[in-house]
């Protein structure tokens, strides 16, 4: 867990490492290949036909005998292979959009494994000092039971309190064990990233005080804007299809019959099924309910994606403000309990207060660890929000 790691090293493992982006790069790869085969000068493959007529089979056999056989390619209608390959372009550039959005979200959720598995080894540290602290006093206390100078029951309290310091150190190294596994099976990587990289530098490299800005390249909104195109791209298509496809082909009948003075016939089909209200209402009412779904998610994704933006802004400030107060508090209570423990030790102040003080500044310097973590966690928030991911 010690290896050096950094914050873009992790991400781009965990990208590397996603399986949802296979999936993705998959479904831009089919789009493609669909807007290619729209590029073709036919709607469809050929259609063979044969018939084959005896007059043997009724009863008779005079030798009239006829073959025919046929071959028939579907036509695009106006304007239809335009909009079908404009379909798939457009939902080759949704995969696309959408691979950023995945991208995004690896990002945090890759931050957000760091910064529990980080505060984990920092609650083990703090307990462990702790548990240092307390062993100090145990031994003074024994020595002084030994001698008549204290009662049982400093001596139990002592117990007590480094028991449950104990305890708080083994919950911390299982903590470790569990974020770290996350964290590994995340990005596939041994070690725990710096997140201490994040700094007021990196602040200064966003533009988050540009909120239309930041809304307009967030992956989320690009996304459902381009989902939108589609819609659009989708419903130029079932306009365009207002009816089958015709077909066109070539036939050829060959006939054996006695006397006959011709033989083989060439000629010339065409079939053209006339538009029917039946197939094409659904289809013009499926293209508008994807058009209603599109226009509603981007609707929805800018209103998240300008909340997240408060969200962010307002716990990065308040993060700055926890941290400051932390590192007073933290600072205030440790002296406080080195305090306690020397007045303890010439009898100034009871066990009691001096063990209690330790632990309130345990707790403080948990506090301050989880809001060193949080602020360092709320800058690579800020940078993944406006599109500057490290």
């Amino acid at each position: 867990m010690a290896a050096p790691l950094s914050m873009h090293d992790a991400i781009a493992a965990a990208w590397k490492n996603d399986p949802v982006r296979i999936e993705l790069e998959t479904n831009q790869e089919s789009a493609d290949a669909r807007a290619k085969a729209a590029q073709s000068w036919f709607a469809g493959g050929p259609t063979l036909s044969g018939e084959y007529y005896d007059d043997r089979i009724s009863g008779d056999n005079h030798g009239y005998i006829t073959w025919q056989g046929g071959v028939s390619v579907p036509l695009w209608l106006p304007g239809q292979g335009t909009a079908t390959e404009n379909v798939a372009k457009a939902e080759a550039k949704t995969a696309t959009v959408r691979l950023d959005v995945e991208r995004m979200s690896v990002a945090v959720r890759v931050v957000d494994a760091t910064g529990a598995a980080i505060m984990a080894m920092r609650r083990q540290t703090a307990a462990l000092a702790t548990v240092s602290a307390l062993r100090r006093i145990e031994a003074d206390v024994q020595r002084a039971e030994r001698s008549g100078e204290t009662a049982m029951s400093d001596q139990q309290a002592v117990e007590a309190q480094l028991a449950q310091a104990r305890t708080e150190a083994d919950m911390a190294a299982e903590d470790i064990e569990t974020t770290a596994s996350q964290l590994r099976t995340l990005t596939g990587l041994p070690g725990v990233p710096d997140i201490t990289q994040a700094d007021d530098h990196w602040l200064a490299l966003t533009r988050a005080n540009d909120g239309r800005w930041v809304e307009d390249i967030d992956p989320r909104v690009r996304a459902t804007h381009q989902a939108v195109i589609a819609a659009q791209n989708q419903m130029k298509l079932v306009r365009r299809s207002f009816m089958p496809n015709p077909e066109v082909g070539v036939d050829a009948i060959d006939q054996g019959q006695y006397g006959s003075p011709w033989d083989t016939q060439v000629g010339v089909n065409l079939r053209v099924p006339l538009p029917s209200a039946v197939t094409n209402t659904p289809q013009e009412s499926a293209a508008r309910d994807r058009m209603a779904a599109a226009t509603r998610q981007e609707v929805e994704a800018r209103r998240a994606v300008r909340n997240e933006m408060a969200q962010v802004r307002a716990r990065l400030v308040a993060a700055t403000g926890a941290r400051s107060n932390a590192r007073i508090e933290a600072s205030s209570m440790l002296h406080r309990a080195d305090g306690m423990e020397r007045s303890w030790r010439v009898g100034e102040t009871p066990l009691i207060e001096a063990l209690r003080a330790r632990t309130d500044a345990y707790r403080a310097l948990l506090d301050l660890n989880r809001a060193e973590i949080a602020w360092h966690a709320a800058v690579i928030r800020m940078g993944i929000a406006t599109g500057t991911i490290p």
